[in-house]
């Protein structure tokens, strides 16, 4: 078992919390963990852009002018993707982005990067994140006790104070753990995790 220390919230060590072997020592698996960030990102796609091809633009479909004798190139209709206010050729149309991805493959993608953190010192455990009050000043103060100017906090509950303390922060995202996914994980350099949502969270990344 692997012991990760537990800090206060004036950064001093205050306990320690076990992590079994089976996940610290899983090695960094770069593929499964692109692919799970492709998918996520894929799937937040709305895919509802669309453009209106030459049978969807509103024309008349009157010969322009006639086929010969003006000195001009033949124009049989204002409709043309050559002309403009002309429909578009190939241009995009409502589709469905998702993709699935197997349940293995995400584990997998989580646990890895997980541990990668790990070896690289980028993951902090703290006892608790009970604010006194919902000040972004004194939240970013005690972020500073941390060396953590862009991270992310993972706790097992939403508090009230901690959202309103740290939304307007733009470096800073509070999820539960829950909600953790291998893109959040990816966008923040350190990842703070409150020690019962991590407790909570060993759960899964040993399956």
């Amino acid at each position: 078992m692997a012991k990760l220390q537990t800090l206060s919230l004036e950064n001093q060590p205050v306990g320690e919390i076990e992590i079994d072997d089976q996940i610290v020592e899983t090695p960094y698996h770069p593929t499964s963990v692109k692919d799970t960030v492709l998918q996520f990102m894929a799937n937040q796609r709305q895919g509802t852009h669309s453009t209106k091809d030459r049978g969807e633009v509103s024309y008349s479909t009157r010969k322009l002018y006639r086929q010969k004798g003006t000195g001009n190139a033949r124009a049989g209709s204002a409709k043309s993707p050559i002309r403009r206010h002309g429909g578009v050729v190939f241009g995009p149309k409502p589709r469905e982005y998702r993709f699935k991805l197997n349940k293995k493959v995400r584990s997998l993608a989580l646990r890895s990067l997980f541990a990668e953190k790990l070896r690289h010192e980028q993951i902090l455990v703290v006892e608790s994140l009970d604010l006194a009050d919902h000040k972004t000043k004194n939240f970013k103060a005690l972020l500073d006790k941390f060396q953590a100017e862009k991270c992310l906090i993972v706790v097992d509950e939403l508090p009230e104070n901690l959202v309103r303390a740290s939304r307007n922060l733009q470096n800073v995202h509070v999820l539960s753990h829950r909600s953790l996914n291998v893109y959040e994980m990816m966008r923040f350099p350190k990842v703070i995790f409150v020690k019962s949502a991590l407790e909570a969270l060993k759960e899964r990344l040993a399956k």
